[in-house]
């Protein structure tokens, strides 16, 4: 499996535990106050995360380009921008709000990345590496 697959499962594992102790923290409170950190690291961390971990597996070509790293490190910083910030902001931190706007857009960078990654032409030769 090519490593950007790899980070990317990695990536939406850890988001998935995360997720899932927000989860587990609201139900057990009653306090569902952080409903919208706990739905966007769902779907943006595990979710898409997967998403994309998948698709570099399905298409060792494109795993290799420098692009799909950037992509990665790019809309990784996105979430870590964009999450923690929006979790305190639903806590009652008002002044995050244009750290999860930055986060956001960053996120959208990724995404469009990806979007470039995908509508680019695939290569046709595999390296050597990527095969097995």
């Amino acid at each position: 499996m090519p490593q950007i697959s790899q980070l990317f499962f990695k990536t939406a594992i850890i988001c998935l535990i995360i997720g899932l102790a927000m989860g587990l923290q609201m139900g057990m409170s009653g306090n569902h106050t952080v409903i919208a950190a706990h739905a966007h690291l769902n779907l943006l961390g595990w979710v898409s995360s997967a998403v994309f971990g998948g698709y570099y597996a399905l298409n060792p070509s494109k795993a290799v380009k420098r692009l799909a790293m950037v992509h990665y490190i790019v809309y990784t910083l996105g979430l870590i921008a964009m999450l923690p910030a929006l979790y305190f902001m639903e806590l009652g931190n008002p002044q995050l709000e244009p750290l999860v706007g930055i986060g956001s857009l960053i996120v959208l960078v990724g995404v469009l990345i990806f979007a470039v990654v995908m509508f680019s032409k695939e290569t046709a030769a595999i390296p050597e590496a990527t095969r097995a």
